[in-house]
């Protein structure tokens, strides 16, 4: 299995997309000065309201974390990738898997992402997928056992990483993330990518769950 093989026709996402509504890019002044106005009372009103309920409509501050990042943790059945630290959560994100994803992996073009504790051992900065961190599987037991069960090859070539690098449509990426597109890896979205690129050095541990 290789992480660099592109989607197949059968379950590959079309490459473009129509928007579905066109968006008024004019500006505020450009636009009925009545329907200015009863937008700007609406918002009053709705900030009013907020402040007398104790509301707020800020996001949760974000919380800083410049590593380092000890552990990697996937668990397959909740789509989930987090980062730990000292044991504590500190990053985690929503993840596609193969076509397949129940069960450990055995030979190659099974759609399945392996279970079990591995290293991410290197990187490809120059993946047909956006940023690819290499996972050590196949191991030597992965070997034995893939041939006690008949198969020749065990498959490799996992990784976790970003969309194919030809998908430009910003509404498409969207729908990459809430599939399993994958031949086997873990991908997230690119701008996740490039968070754990910076936080998760080479020969960082990591156990795949069930």
């Amino acid at each position: 299995m290789h992480a660099d093989r592109p989607l197949t026709q059968a379950n590959a996402l079309p490459e473009a997309m129509p928007d579905s509504m066109p968006i008024d890019h004019r500006p505020v002044a450009a636009r009925t000065g009545r329907f200015a106005a009863q937008g700007l009372g609406l918002v009053l009103t709705l900030v009013g309201l907020l402040a007398l309920n104790g509301c707020t409509t800020a996001p949760p501050p974000t919380t800083q974390f410049n590593g380092p990042v000890d552990t990697v943790v996937v668990k397959k059945s909740q789509r989930r990738l987090e980062l730990l630290s000292g044991g504590k959560v500190v990053r985690q994100y929503r993840v596609a898997l193969g076509g397949a994803p129940v069960g450990h992996k055995y030979r190659e073009g099974d759609q399945r992402t392996p279970e079990g504790r591995y290293t991410l051992n290197w990187r490809n900065p120059k993946s047909n997928f956006y940023k690819a961190i290499h996972i050590s599987y196949p191991t030597a037991k992965d070997r034995a056992t893939s041939r006690q069960l008949g198969y020749s090859n065990p498959g490799g070539m996992i990784m976790i990483h970003g969309l194919p690098n030809y998908i430009q449509s910003a509404s498409l990426r969207q729908q990459y993330a809430n599939r399993d597109w994958t031949q086997g890896c873990i991908a997230v979205q690119n701008h996740e990518m490039d968070e754990i690129w910076s936080l998760v050095k080479d020969g960082t541990p990591i156990q795949i769950m069930p």
